[in-house]
């Protein structure tokens, strides 16, 4: 839909903003404000009863935007691949995964930390804004575009990389309707501040015009070493942008939400003196990247913050907290870092893959840059086995600290010289806690920094099957048994009795476990599983 000089629509609420008249070879990023139709309609709606996590599971830094009647959000992957997950919902608790920016090959110019993707409804066209690691470079912002949100997605490669590395691209329109890209300069990989940067962006979304220049930077003591993950919007006289500081990630994060404002796109801007405006609370950890949007008069963020109870292992989740705006033009998030009537915790969420289907359920993830080989059929999958690092591998989110995966390994005694297959804990390729058959044992290992050790092993169990069961406690004392008679009795590895066996090292800083199965071996062998399942207690 193209936008008239005489025409005004309101096509969403963007965390890009939607909704200006413009000439119509632009487009605009702006929120819609409270006269126009769509947010005259939407203040008769009944307030959303927030239910957190809204996104369930490792969704760091998400964005949003409304297209039509339906709400669209992405969030990082990291090193997980298929890169960025689609996500969509018509009422903003319950979301579908409808499918992934980058499902298949990754963009020419990058390999992997793709993180920060900012989706923004602009017109008839979806960009997605995100960040990578450029081939042979550093980080660097870059955007893709489609016909819809759902994609598919056309890459148009990298629009900024800066020698210390460029992350968290936003989309946003000046006061005179031109539109900039708004990004941090990441210094403090180098131990440097790190300004946040606007420059022009071109029509066609591919370059940078002109000179870039800094809003504002790290300098209030809670900010620590950093700021970043900028998200604006224009309300009345002010520019606001939204931003995190201090760090992100584990167990010592000290992430928090700031505020600073201005007149004019490019300055001055002026913090708030009251930042930072949303921290930690008994039930979410380090809160903060996200991207803002209102419904009618009322205003929320949708960011990410940790479980306390389960941390790093879940990985930061999305979380939608409401704010409003006090009587100076500041946003307040209601009951300030600790609500007084906490919302209700969602839903523990399960999965039962029988495996059914043509194709692996969108939710299957793989380390980034080595997908692997797999087959669906008639109810099994085929999965061939990698010799590098853990193997091949495939798994899922968790979404609580205690959780119960079971699967079937079929035929294990014939699976060919030098592979094993079975369930795994995974953290990274060089940090993973497996159960696996192969080789004639049964065995209970680890791998830590790219060095394994085998825990427990015995010799296989003569049976046509072998059914694993792997059990999570508090996200990182595991418990693993098997069956030689599909699931009626079950033996421990090791015996019963046994202390728990301890998975802290797995997550990477910047990413939660996944859990799921995998085939180590020649590239020539293969590993058949049926049905996985994961019960979230």
């Amino acid at each position: 839909m193209a936008l008239s000089k005489t025409t005004c629509l309101v096509l969403g609420l963007s965390l890009t903003m939607l909704g200006a008249c413009q000439d119509t070879k632009t487009t605009s990023v702006s929120t819609p404000t409270s006269d126009t139709a769509e947010a005259k309609a939407e203040a008769d709606e009944p307030a959303i009863s927030i239910v957190n996590p809204v996104l369930a599971g490792d969704f760091p830094d998400p964005s949003i935007t409304k297209v039509g009647d339906t709400y669209w959000a992405t969030a990082t992957s990291s090193n997980w691949g298929p890169v960025f997950p689609l996500l969509k919902s018509t009422n903003l608790t319950d979301w579908e995964l409808a499918g992934h920016v980058f499902p298949n090959e990754l963009p020419d110019w990058a390999d992997y930390y793709f993180w920060a993707p900012e989706i923004s409804q602009e017109g008839d066209k979806t960009y997605i804004y995100y960040t990578a690691h450029k081939k042979g470079g550093n980080l660097a912002v870059g955007v893709a575009v489609a016909d819809s949100p759902a994609g598919p997605y056309r890459d148009l490669g990298p629009l900024v990389g800066q020698e210390v590395g460029s992350i968290d691209g936003f989309p946003m329109r000046d006061e005179k309707g031109e539109l900039y890209l708004i990004w941090k300069e990441d210094g403090n990989s180098r131990n440097l501040p790190t300004p946040i940067w606007a420059q022009r962006l071109n029509d066609e979304h591919t370059a940078l015009l002109g000179e870039k220049k800094e809003l504002f930077r790290n300098t209030a003591p809670w900010e620590g070493n950093l700021v970043e993950g900028v998200s604006m919007i224009k309300r009345n006289d002010y520019f606001y942008a939204f931003y995190a500081a201090n760090g992100c990630c584990g167990h010592t994060c000290t992430y928090g939400t700031g505020i600073a404002r201005a007149k004019s796109l490019l300055g001055p801007w002026e913090k708030y003196e009251k930042n930072p405006i949303l921290t930690k609370n008994d039930k979410w950890a380090c809160p903060g990247h996200g991207t803002v949007f209102n419904r009618g008069d009322r205003w929320y963020m949708l960011h990410h913050a940790y479980d306390t109870r389960s941390f790093e292992f879940v990985g930061r989740q999305g979380v939608l907290s409401e704010f409003t705006w006090n009587a100076d033009g500041w946003p307040e998030f209601r009951g300030g870092s600790v609500p007084t009537n906490p919302a209700p915790a969602a839903a523990a969420r399960d999965l039962n893959d029988e495996f059914d289907g043509p194709t692996l359920l969108p939710s299957w993830q793989w380390p980034v840059e080595e997908r692997p080989t797999v087959a669906v059929r008639s109810g099994q999958l085929q999965l061939t086995a990698r010799p590098q690092h853990s193997g091949a591998v495939l798994g899922q989110h968790t979404t609580t600290a205690d959780y119960t995966a079971t699967t079937t390994l079929l035929n294990p005694g014939t699976l060919p010289a030098g592979t094993v297959a079975g369930i795994a804990a995974h953290g990274d390729p060089e940090n993973t806690l497996a159960l696996t058959a192969g080789g004639g044992k049964l065995q209970l290992w680890q791998l830590e920094k790219g060095k394994q050790k085998t825990i427990s092993e015995m010799k296989l169990p003569t049976a046509s099957t072998l059914t694993f069961r792997m059990r999570a406690e508090s996200g990182n004392q595991f418990r693993f048994d098997y069956s030689a008679d599909n699931g009626k009795t079950w033996q421990a590895m090791p015996a019963a009795g046994a202390a728990a066996i301890n998975g802290t090292y797995l997550p990477p800083w910047d990413r939660g476990i996944r859990v799921g199965v995998l085939a180590h071996g020649p590239v020539a062998a293969t590993a058949t599983f049926e049905r996985f399942q994961l019960d979230s207690q």
